[in-house]
Formats: structure tokens, C-alpha cells, sequence
């Protein structure tokens, strides 16, 4: 089955260029939200380190340091294809060696999605993708996900969260813990 997943990972804040996958043409900007980017091609997915929220193993900083992750963007879904764009922070006081962000969708993800580098399928609905290094007070990567979901729904719920927080311990996790429910009206619904 020939799908074209559109997903970029930007760590610069500059979007890469589009090409269809999968041998289909990307969908014309008429159908596409004035908003959403283009979709990129991506190589195959990477491993995503770590599992399990506050854990010390790993390459974390070290077990009872705090630092304060939060994620912001939007969740749009148009049809038959789900997006989420979002951008990673850390509010400190300390740097964080790695972050996984789980996005977790209420319906499952074409069989035949391909992701950006850095994110891995958990599961049929499940998304994960590692932030990098965030410095103390300082912004992480921007990710954006353009994905053909099963079928056309009339809406998406989208359950985003910290899967991994590079062994440090978040006081403040609701600014990383989102739910988002988005019509299917090609419209942004923030988080």
C-alpha cells in the first residue's frame, strides 16, 4: 500500500524540502492547510533511547536533578491524514542529555507510515521521538508529523506526553502532558 507520510524532524527551525514517498506525489497546497508544511522525505526511523518517566539509567544527568520539559504546538486532521507539529523546551534549572515525547493517537497510524529520524512506532497509534540535548532554559527541536492515519475519522484525539526525560525529575509536568482532540476541519488546535 503506497502511502505518503510527511514528517520532519528540525532541529535549526528550517523546514527541509518536500517529495512524495511511496511513488505518490505530495497533495497540492489547495488540499493541505495553509499552515501545514510541506511534506519531506525521510530516511528510516532511529532507536529512541530510554523508556520510563524520572529514570536514572541511561544517559540522563543524573537521578534527582530537576529539570522542567515542556512541549507547545498544534494537532490539525484533514482528510485522512493527522498532523502534529510541536516544539521542545526546557525551563531548567538543569540541561536534560536526552527527552522522548510519546505521542499517543486515538486512532491507529497507516501500517505503512514512515516517520522522521528520530521518532519510532510503539505501536499502531503510539509515536515516539528522542528531543536531543536541551540546555538549561533553552528551546530543543521542533517536530513535525504528517501522517495517513486508517480510514477518514471525524476526529483525532492525541494524548502527548514524556516517555523519557534523561533521567531527570520534572516538578512540572503539565506543561508536557497534553490531550488535544482535533475535528476533522484542517483547522490547528493548540496545545
Amino acid at each position: 500500500m503506497a502511502v505518503l507520510a510527511a514528517v520532519t524532524l528540525i532541529a535549526t527551525g528550517t523546514p527541509s524540502g518536500a517529495s512524495g514517498l511511496g511513488g505518490e506525489a505530495p497533495r497540492p497546497a489547495a488540499s493541505r492547510p495553509d499552515w501545514a508544511p510541506a511534506p519531506a522525505s525521510a530516511p528510516a526511523p532511529a532507536l529512541v533511547p530510554g523508556t520510563g518517566r524520572g529514570s536514572g539509567a541511561g544517559a540522563g544527568v543524573g537521578a534527582g536533578v530537576e529539570a522542567d520539559v515542556a512541549y507547545h504546538g498544534h494537532v490539525s486532521l484533514w482528510g485522512g491524514r493527522v498532523g502534529v507539529w510541536l516544539t521542545t523546551e526546557n525551563h531548567g534549572p538543569a540541561p536534560v542529555s536526552g527527552v522522548t515525547v510519546r505521542l499517543r493517537f486515538s486512532v491507529p497510524l497507516d501500517p505503512g507510515a514512515t516517520l522522521p529520524p528520530g521518532c519510532l512506532r510503539t505501536g499502531p497509534a503510539t509515536v515516539q521521538c528522542g528531543t536531543g540535548t536541551m540546555r538549561a532554559a533553552g528551546s530543543g527541536v521542533r517536530v513535525a508529523l504528517d501522517v495517513a492515519v486508517v480510514g477518514e475519522p471525524a476526529e483525532v484525539g492525541v494524548d502527548i506526553d514524556t516517555a523519557w526525560s534523561g533521567g531527570t525529575y520534572d516538578r512540572n509536568p503539565a506543561n508536557n502532558t497534553h490531550r488535544v482532540l482535533a475535528p476533522a476541519t484542517g483547522d490547528p488546535y493548540s496545545f
